[in-house]
Order: structure tokens, then sequence, then C-alpha cells
């Protein structure tokens, strides 16, 4: 349970509700059930425990990358008084669309042809890979408006009154949160809604080609930092006809620097040859239509995460709307991109994300460009195991007796045959809904007067699964007094499930001098993905003809490893890496944040006794052994 609720403001909160003035011909626009949503944030923001689990770099820094919801976030940063000044957030855009990692099956070490190998230039499409789904960007209208609301309130609450936040989105629901925005931070403080423009072609020939999202850009009050920017214009260009503007370059009357970051441009700036001039600051003031291109598929910023977004784009807010030392906060941070910009740029970041993909792919790419951090964990007794839609199928699915049932309503995850009690219906929350993660009056109210009545009169029993519960005895009270129907309630914690979803992979190894070599590697739930995907394969080629593009394992099982780190500074605790190795898809390996050009070859070097092994999967579950 959460150990208490943190109030979103001092004031409670006055007004009508969301999206409720508006009315259409047929209907009014309004959320489903919106007093749930206010009954939760009257409530507060749940706090939990939060764990430091590594320290990357000095250990006084301030950045943070947290595992967590954004509004467990939130109640966490407003109990420790830290205020952000800037806030970026990308969040699922309701498009329907699921999201997959494509995952890629390293080239094993041991097999001196795989080495031989490794030289050669192998394109993505040459590589053996499947997908796992990561979560699915499926919402209905309202229920997606709630979340959205909660989340920005949360995020108002921990705002500095100078900071403002960018919201991005696209046509799908872009709109709707306009107004939800109209109504959180308040008309007066929208300040500008910005295209990012974009060039892609994949709309069929009888439609428009979709090239642009929207990213709407409010204050927190009238006072906000707004630092000008300018753009290079085509007749900037020819007035330096001999030099070129991206990236710094010098021409007939100086050094032209667009982009003063550039390592090109700052060796020309810092050898005292030339004239400097800036052409962002004699170009013309930037427009709020931004051309900026999606990241070229064989970019060094490209690293395989599927809502990846241009650091170009980050760069731009952040300067607009932020100075040096300042706190940039992305409560939705996906692939890292606002930390990363952010520590570049000499801020200070806190890059939050439920996905466990997203903290270790944050992580890694923070270590390579040198930042300090801690990796940090909220215990809100939820282990997500690898994502929630993994985790959802997973709990399913260690419920003894539990199958779906056509006959009840999708509310239910499906029954459990009793020789005793018939069929008992099974609530399970859904991870992917913050506001099921608590089961409170409001939503036990929802299920005796709303799901329970559509039951069939021969069910006698049904099963309630919590997360975190309000309070248990209360709870139980309102049912004894409101249940209109003879049918038990039984309430179970779903958290002594969630603990058994943890599946530890096997290493065997052993040390010679002053390397760590491994011998073998076992990951049963890695396995049991790969033959899922060969039967897919070989049901394909029956039905197609087509070759079979089976993955087969070496017996060492090298292959399915993508980090191996070392602590050797404690046997418990926080994670400190002293020695840490990550392979990339086609086997390179970065040691210590540098990349190389050097093929892994089953080993890692040390200084110091490693009193504990760190090993990653190429899905992204972690296992520690203690040595």
């Amino acid at each position: 349970m959460a150990i208490k609720y943190i109030p979103y403001f001092k004031e409670t909160i006055q007004g009508q509700a969301i999206l409720d003035n508006f009315t259409r011909t047929k209907r009014v626009l309004k959320y489903a059930e919106n007093d749930k949503v206010l009954n939760r944030i009257n409530r507060g923001m749940p706090l939990y425990e939060v764990e430091t689990e590594e320290i990357v770099g000095s250990k006084e820094k301030e950045n943070m990358v947290i595992r967590g919801e954004c509004v467990s976030a939130c109640a966490y940063l407003k109990e420790n008084n830290i205020k952000v000044d800037l806030v970026y957030i990308d969040p699922p855009f309701a498009s329907g669309a699921d999201y997959a990692k494509t995952i890629y099956v390293r080239r094993n070490p041991k097999v001196v042809e795989a080495v031989e190998k490794a030289e050669e230039k192998l394109e993505d499409e040459e590589l053996r890979s499947f997908e796992e789904k990561m979560y699915g960007d499926v919402w209905n209208k309202e229920a997606y408006l709630n979340w959205m609301y909660e989340n920005l309130m949360a995020i108002k609450t921990v705002m500095s009154e100078t900071a403002s936040i960018y919201v991005h989105l696209d046509w799908h629901i872009g709109h709707y949160v306009k107004i939800l925005m109209d109504e959180v931070f308040g008309e007066e403080n929208f300040i500008d809604e910005i295209i990012w423009h974009y060039e892609k072609w994949t709309a069929g020939s009888n439609m428009l080609q979709k090239n642009h999202d929207v990213i709407y850009w409010y204050s927190k009050s009238n006072e906000f930092v707004f630092n000008e920017q300018r753009e290079v214009t085509e007749n900037l260009k020819k007035k330096y006809e001999n030099g070129y503007l991206i990236g710094g370059g010098y021409g007939s009357n100086g050094l032209v620097v667009y982009d003063e970051n550039n390592p090109k441009a700052k060796k020309l700036i810092n050898s005292g040859k030339y004239k400097v001039v800036y052409a962002n600051t004699e170009g013309k003031p930037l427009s709020d239509v931004w051309d900026i291109p999606f990241i070229n598929p064989m970019a060094n910023e490209r690293i395989d995460y599927s809502t990846q977004k241009p650091e170009k784009l980050l760069e731009r807010i952040i300067k607009i709307s932020s100075n040096e030392n300042m706190v940039i906060a992305d409560f939705f941070g996906g692939s890292g991109v606002t930390a990363k910009v952010a520590n570049d740029l000499n801020r200070k970041f806190i890059h939050c994300d439920v996905g466990v993909n997203s903290i270790e792919t944050t992580r890694d790419r923070l270590v390579e460009a040198g930042a300090s951090f801690k990796v940090m964990d909220i215990k809100d007794g939820v282990n997500l195991y690898r994502n929630p839609v993994q985790t959802m199928e997973k709990v399913k699915s260690l419920i003894p007796g539990l199958k779906e049932e056509e006959s009840i309503s999708n509310f239910w995850a499906g029954v459990i045959n009793d020789s005793k009690e018939g069929i008992i219906p099974v609530y399970i929350p859904n991870l992917m809904d913050s506001g099921t993660k608590i089961l409170d009056i409001v939503l036990v109210n929802k299920i005796i007067n709303g799901e329970i009545p559509e039951l069939e009169d021969g069910i006698r029993k049904v099963i309630i699964y919590y997360i975190d519960i309000t309070d248990k005895k209360e709870v139980k009270k309102f049912v004894k007094e409101n249940l209109r129907r003879d049918i038990e309630i039984e309430l179970k914690d779903l958290k002594e499930i969630l603990d058994e979803t943890v599946v530890t992979d096997i290493l065997e190894y052993h040390i010679e001098k002053k390397e760590l070599i491994i011998d073998k590697f076992i990951s049963d739930r890695l396995i049991g993905k790969i033959n899922e995907y060969n039967e897919k394969m070989k049901a394909q080629k029956v039905s197609t003809g087509k070759k079979e593009k089976r993955i087969e394992i070496s017996d060492e099982g090298l292959e399915l490893i993508e980090m191996v780190s070392l602590d050797c500074t404690s046997k418990k605790g926080t994670w400190n890496s002293d020695e840490e190795i990550k392979i990339d898809k086609k086997g390179y390996v970065t040691k210590n944040g540098k990349k190389t050009k050097e093929f892994w070859d089953g080993k890692i070097s040390f200084k110091k006794k490693p009193l504990r092994i760190k090993v990653r999967n190429i899905a992204g579950d972690e296992s520690v052994i203690i040595l």
C-alpha cells in the first residue's frame, strides 16, 4: 500500500468537470464517470517507497532515472520538495497501435566463424530477430482523457512558477488534450501550438500524407523562461556562400556557426583563426512550424526504440524554455532523448517511465554520454516483469483454472470453474490504467452496481484482485451495505501472484586471473519465445512455401546476452557498475560507455575482484548473482 497520499495542490480543486462545457448536436462531450478521476485527485497522489538501485558517476548529482508511473513519480518529487523548470512529455497518442521491440540475437562468440564474420557489414534484415510486444496504445477516449487529466494535474504540482510544459501528440487525440490543458493550466497560460513537420510516405494513394505532429506549449504562470531562437534562411546561406552553416564552417566573412555544440565547430572556434559569426543570431526569428527530419536509420543517434524522437527537436525546446543548471523532466521518457539532450546542454534531468526497456535504454545511453545520475525504482508493489502487456499475460497464466469466457463482459479477465461454486468470474486490474490499480469505493461501486447485476443468476461468487487498496475494512463494509444480490465477493492481493512472475536466468562462469569468462547462459523465457517464433515460421513455410527462417541457439547460449556488469564495491544494496560491457546487435562491444570495434569474446576483464555479476539478456531481463 501507499505510504500516504500527497495532495495535488494546497487548495481544493475548483471548477466544472473537464470537457463538460461543450455541447454537440447529438451528445454532450464529457468524460464517462468523471467523478472517478476527481475522487482520486481529491484523495491525492500515492506516495510509495523509492529505492536507489544504481548510482552512475559522481554521487552528488541530482539527475534521476526513475522507473514508475508519472503520478507516483510526482508524489515522490513533491514530498522531497523537488521542482522542475521544464517538462516535455511524449505520452501515448491513443492511436490504437501496438508497439513492439525488435529483439536481435547476437552471434555466438564461442564460434570461430562468427568471429571472422564480425568484420563483415551486415544489414539489420540479415540479423536473426523476433519481436516482443511492449505495450498497446489502445484506449477509449474517455479513459485516455481521465488518465491524462490525472497526469497533467500531478505534473503541474511539481512545476516551478516559471516552468513551461510541452505536450507532444498527433491528430488522434491532440485536439481533446488541448481543451484539457486549457482547464488544467488555464487558457491564459497557453503559449503556442508547435507543428513538427517531417517527410514520410506511409498513407495510401487515396489520402493525404500525415506528415506532422503537434506540440502544445503552456506555462505555469505569466512569468516563464523564453530564450529567442533564430533559424537559418536562404538569404543568410547566400551571404556566406563560401561556407556551410550546418555544424559550422568558414566563409569569405569569417567562421559561420549554426550549431556551436558541434565538435567540428568547437575546434574551429577554439583555433582563434577566424572571425566567428553565429547564424542563429543573424537568422530569422524561429517560427512555430519546425522542419526537423526523422532520425536516419543509419545515423549514430538511432537506438532502435520505436517511439524515439530526434535530438534536434528536444534541443530546440530545451534551449527555448530553460537555462543551464535548470531541471528538465520527461515523465514518459521512452528512449531517453530528453535526458540525453538536457545533459549535453548542461541541464539537470529527470527521466521517468513505467517500462523497464525505457529505463535500460536510457541508462545505457546516458552512460555513453558520460552523464552522472541515479537509477531509482518506485516500490508500488507491482513487479512489471518486462512490461505491462507481458505481465498481464503472465498473471492470467498463473491463476489456477482461469480461462476466457465469452458469456461475460470484457471487464472480467475470465472465469474459474469450481466444482462447488460453479463459474466464478475473476477481475484483474489493468496495469496500463493507473486508475484501476487502487481498489477504492468508486471502483467497488462500479463492480457491485454495474458489473455484477449483468452476470447470470446462477453465479454465486466473484473474485476481485487488487494491487493496492485504500482501506480493506471500509471496502468490505461498503460491499455489505450496498450489495443487492446474494453473491460472495472475495478480495485477493495480486502482488502475491506478481512476485512469481520474475524468472531468473542461469549463468555458468569461471574466473582466470583478471577475467570473468562466461561458459553458459540459459534463459528459459527467451528460449520459449524463440520456440514460438520458430513454430510460426514453420507454419508460414507450410502455407506459403517460402524458405523457413528459424532461429537456432547454441548450447552455450551466449548470443542471448546483451550486457554484463560487475560490482566490485558491494555485495548488496545500490549497484555499482565498476566494469561493464554491452554487446550491440551486430556483436560489437561498448566497454564502460565507450564504443569499440571489438567483437565480444565471452569475457569481461576487471581490476578489482568482483563481488556481484549482473547479466541482462537481449529482451532486457536482468539477473544478479552474488559471488
